[in-house]
């Protein structure tokens, strides 16, 4: 099943017409309000150079995780 989503909120504006495979090998900065200096700190503290590093990071992942567990309480 095909899946349109408006990403053009969450990339700059040159990744926006790119594909989800695309987007994953894209540098952390592709994403809106990510700059190169915090790509910079995010590949220094936690070796993430991609947006797909980023998603699949332990500490990210972990963090999510227990946001989506408290808000499901509420």
């Amino acid at each position: 099943m095909a899946t349109i989503a408006d990403l053009s909120k969450l990339l700059d504006r040159e990744y926006e017409d790119k594909s989800l495979a695309e987007l994953i090998k894209a540098p952390v900065s592709a994403l809106a309000g990510v700059s190169d200096g915090d790509a910079k700190l995010l590949k220094e503290a936690f070796r993430i150079n991609t947006v797909g590093d980023l998603g699949r990071n332990k500490y990210f992942r972990a963090a999510t995780a227990l946001v989506d567990l408290a808000d499901s309480t509420k």
